[in-house]
């Protein structure tokens, strides 16, 4: 095994300075299986009832977890959720407290969306999948009790390209625009960085994992909308919604998301950009760390803001 760089990590996250997922295909399934068995375990808490949905989607139906606050009126503001994972792996411990806390504090209801996963399901089902979900949340808001003017759209990672892809396809179809997207160390798309050159063996994921789960992701890169894959590549970002984006210092998907917050400013998108350094992809897996709190004080500040009445 090839000997890895030694970076500048933060000590909060050096536990993870030797960890990246097994992405072979013998492996895939057995993660697939047991990270899947975490969506079985969320329940509801003396703060937050947990309910589990179905949407049809096509080719089938997927699975979400609604989380409501206890709280929060039948007018709610409402904060739809994908996952990261390289759109190959299921949601980790830190994605489901996470929503759990964005429910909490930011005052609104949560949708946790269970979206079908590759190689099996490979692109376009994803975003489709992700799509279908925000505009069940928007057929469905009286029902649900949520207004549907005030929803915005979430993910790191895999989920952050979801997130805005979500944007771009509810614009293209004439769908109601989320009211703001939040956009965590974000995969922007194909786009040869400083940082997919540099970081080719940080932690959790680097620009050699990229290419991986880009094959078991989308193995003909003829297939689909090539815009809903890498989203930086689009024409035009005018007309979509305000953004908050993230990233991290030892990414390689750093340079991308900077990239696509001055593209989204360059179309008149007003972008909230903050480049948290000593951070690794994923850091918030380490949820105790005094930069994740600050960074999850940052994020609940933004959607308190765009989900005012």
């Amino acid at each position: 095994m090839a000997k890895r760089t030694k970076y500048p990590i933060h000590p909060d996250f050096k536990r993870w300075e030797n960890l990246n997922p097994p992405l072979n295909r013998a492996m895939i399934p057995v993660m697939q299986g047991l990270m899947g068995l975490l969506y079985k375990q969320e329940k509801s808490t003396a703060e937050l009832n947990v309910e589990r949905k179905t949407i049809s989607v096509d080719g089938g139906t997927i699975r979400a977890l609604w989380y409501c606050p206890k709280s929060v009126s039948d007018t709610s503001p409402c904060l739809v959720v994908y996952h990261g994972g390289g759109f190959v792996l299921p949601a980790a411990p830190y994605h489901y407290s996470l929503a759990k806390e964005y429910a909490l504090r930011a005052k609104c209801k949560v949708l946790f969306v269970d979206y079908r996963l590759a190689p099996k399901h490979p692109f376009p089902i994803a975003p489709e999948d992700c799509y279908a979900a925000y505009s069940w949340v928007i057929s469905y808001a009286e029902e649900l009790g949520i207004d549907p003017a005030r929803v915005v759209v979430t993910g790191d990672s895999a989920g952050g390209q979801l997130a805005t892809v979500v944007c771009l396809m509810a614009k293209d179809r004439g769908q109601v625009m989320p009211c703001a997207q939040m956009l965590l160390y974000p995969a922007a798309g194909n786009v040869e960085t400083e940082s997919v050159k540099k970081y080719t063996d940080t932690p959790m994921c680097n620009s050699k994992d990229m290419e991986k789960y880009g094959k078991l992701y989308r193995p003909d890169p003829t297939v689909g909308n090539n815009v809903y894959a890498s989203p930086i590549e689009a024409e035009s970002l005018e007309g979509l919604p305000p953004a908050y984006i993230e990233t991290a210092e030892f990414d390689c998907l750093r340079d991308g998301g900077i990239l696509y917050g001055e593209k989204l400013r360059s179309f008149g998108v007003p972008v909230e950009l903050h480049n948290t350094e000593g951070t690794i992809h994923g850091f918030d897996i380490e949820l105790k760390s005094g930069i994740v709190r600050e960074c999850v004080d940052r994020r609940v500040a933004f959607l308190r803001n765009v989900l005012k009445s």
